[in-house]
């Protein structure tokens, strides 16, 4: 795993494999960031002009390799590009990029220290949490053949400030290695990761973290009538789990309930995804392993505020004792649902967990899913919707996506779009609804499920949580940990005593 520290150390006398600095797209040509001015010194004031010579330009995602000259203890500058040069510093987002792109290129090296520009705690943190992100590596199936993650990065921050540098980067190594588990989890072949042995992770990180973690195996669900995980799950030899991951704070004043969608691994069902969309289907439980993250930063960070983590459970497969397009299931809390297609089986699954997470009454419900298609037709491969049953709480929640550096964007709720799913005439609700607007019909769906009196928000995660191009930034091919940030943020304004 790779560690985060601090040094107040000059940029000149620390001894590392590579030191990174930032430069920038000007009017006449690379400009040195702030963090590069010792940098610049023992490269005589050239160092612009020998960037330029390698072909530099500054541009965002670019990484430019200088062996040091005298007068620097690094062996290895690593020259990043942060896009347009800024008057009044650079946004945090592109930090954290620039610290992911420098980790990402100096795979193998055993220490690398950051001067990246640094004026305050936030942008510490930033690039704190995109280095560590950056340098994230899933090597379980490998044998060698590829370069080690970063062993140590090392952020340089002056002596004064140096307690609020450290706090920041403290945080941040929660987030990322979080984050981390959940990027873990999510390329983890499903062979290996069913709803057993997700279980069982959680209650391991429930023992080391001190959390309370209760599973409901197959034979509590079904004495429990949890119909619509059963039902899903009636066709895998891999048996369903219902699993309850809480945190709680003895000055907590409000609790929040974070539920997640945990398909192990999505083949349709009966409704039988085609050749072509089916080799990435072990990501459908990026949801679950995003509240798990969620649930175990709150916990580690000592917020204030009681949370807990609901990870749907079951594997979708076909077989002889499959849930048939047609059946009728009664879903937790006895609302009975006719399944016309069994490729739409995350809804259910969170149907059952949405009621039952319900019944604690907590403040907030906030549902992480790659739910529909559609939604990543409609919003692309970077950016999740948000829906929720109460408007100020959906802005709350796309505000601080961007806040925590993910793309987000406000979705409605058209009641027009719920008579589809209404018009059966053997059940209370049909799990498919019109065809145009399914990532809509989806979120409609679950709001059926929302017990009166309480806010609850969907975010539809089914475009940025697997990520099938090359790496760019700190984000890696494969899982990404998407809405991790967004959950540990709502918590932490919870914790403040904001409301939504």
């Amino acid at each position: 795993m790779t560690a985060l520290s601090v040094s107040t150390s000059s940029a000149a006398s620390l001894r590392a494999d590579a030191l990174v600095i930032g430069v920038a797209k000007g009017a006449k040509g690379i400009v040195l960031a702030p963090g590069a001015e010792a940098v610049s010194e023992a490269f005589e004031g050239k160092l612009a002009e020998v960037l330029t010579t390698l072909g530099a330009t500054g541009a965002e995602g670019e990484a430019v390799k200088v062996p040091s000259p005298a007068g620097l203890k690094a062996a290895l500058v690593l020259a990043v590009g942060l896009g347009e040069a800024a008057e009044d510093g650079y946004d945090l987002e592109t930090l954290r990029r620039a610290a992911g792109v420098a980790a990402r290129a100096l795979a193998g090296s055993k220490k690398v220290a950051l001067a990246l520009p640094a004026e305050d705690a936030e942008e510490t943190e930033a690039i704190a949490l995109g280095a560590l992100l950056g340098a994230y590596s899933f090597g379980t199936y490998k044998n060698g053949g590829g370069k080690e993650p970063v062993g140590e990065l090392v952020l340089l921050a002056a002596r004064k400030g140096s307690k609020d540098a450290k706090a920041a980067v403290e945080r941040a190594a929660v987030v990322g290695e979080e984050m981390n588990r959940a990027r873990d989890l999510v390329n983890t072949a499903p062979n290996d990761l069913n709803p057993k042995s997700f279980a069982a992770i959680a209650q391991a990180a429930g023992k080391e973290h001190g959390l309370k973690v209760e599973v409901l195996d197959e034979k509590a669900l079904l004495k429990g009538g949890f119909g619509g995980l059963l039902g899903v799950g009636n066709g895998s030899a891999n048996p369903p789990r219902l699993v309850k991951v809480a945190y709680t704070h003895p000055k907590a004043k409000a609790t929040l309930a974070f539920v997640g969608k945990g398909i192990t691994y999505d083949s349709g069902g009966i409704s039988l995804k085609p050749a072509g969309h089916n080799e990435t289907m072990k990501c459908d439980m990026a949801g679950a392993a995003a509240v798990f993250a969620a649930v175990v930063s709150a916990k580690r960070l000592g917020l204030a505020v009681n949370v807990t983590a609901w990870l749907a459970l079951a594997e979708n497969m076909p077989s002889g004792s499959a849930t048939r397009p047609g059946d009728v299931l009664r879903m937790y809390g006895g609302k009975t649902v006719e399944v016309l297609n069994t490729d739409a089986e995350g809804r259910l699954v969170l149907a059952d967990a949405i009621v039952r997470a319900g019944e604690e009454n907590p403040d907030v419900i906030v549902d992480v899913a790659t739910l529909t298609g559609a939604m990543l037709l409609a919003l692309g491969s970077r950016t999740f919707g948000v829906m929720a049953n109460n408007d100020e709480l959906r802005e709350t929640l796309h505000t601080l996506a961007g806040e925590a550096g993910e793309q987000s964007w406000p979705m409605p709720l058209p009641a027009e779009l719920r008579k589809g799913m209404t018009e059966t005439t053997i059940a209370d609700l049909a799990n498919m609804g019109e065809r145009m607007g399914g990532g809509l019909v989806a979120g409609l769906f679950l709001k059926e499920f929302v017990a009166e009196g309480i806010d609850w928000a969907h975010l539809d995660i089914a475009g940025p949580a697997f990520h099938e191009g090359a790496p760019f930034g700190y984000t890696p091919k494969g899982g990404t940990a998407s809405a991790v940030r967004t959950l540990v943020r709502f918590a932490e304004r919870t914790a403040a005593g904001t409301k939504a």
